[in-house]
């Protein structure tokens, strides 16, 4: 069992910055490779980005190649997404999220955390 806290959300103007982290619970975060997802008012929950377990490899989706960068910290339990000069686009409630094998389909995922808002203003 992995239990997720997001944390880092907020209010920030468009090309600002923001750090979102996840907090795991358990001794076994290592074994996880981690992602994190958004979904906006309206619209189906997407993919964002994820590490594998090491974190020797990253994936992102298209529109945030080159301005998100995810990390992780297994010796911390936690696992971090820097984002760089924000759209309003942006703007949704960020998940992280766990699952054994590293995948962009949200329906592989196992473990979720509550989310966190993310507000790009223009």
């Amino acid at each position: 069992q992995v239990q997720l806290v997001e944390s880092g959300g907020g209010l920030v103007q468009a090309g600002g910055s923001l750090r979102l982290s996840c907090a795991a619970s358990g001794r076994t975060f290592g074994n996880y490779a981690m992602g994190w997802f958004r979904q906006a008012p309206g619209k189906e929950r997407e993919f964002v980005a994820a590490i594998s377990r090491s974190g020797g490899s990253t994936y992102y989706t298209d529109s945030v190649k080159g301005r998100f960068t995810i990390s992780r910290d297994n010796a911390k339990n936690t696992v971090s997404l820097q984002m760089n000069s924000l759209k309003p686009e942006d703007t949704a409630v960020y998940y992280c999220a766990a699952t054994r094998f590293t995948t962009t389909q949200s329906l592989d995922y196992n473990y979720w955390g509550q989310g966190t808002q993310v507000t790009v203003s223009s």
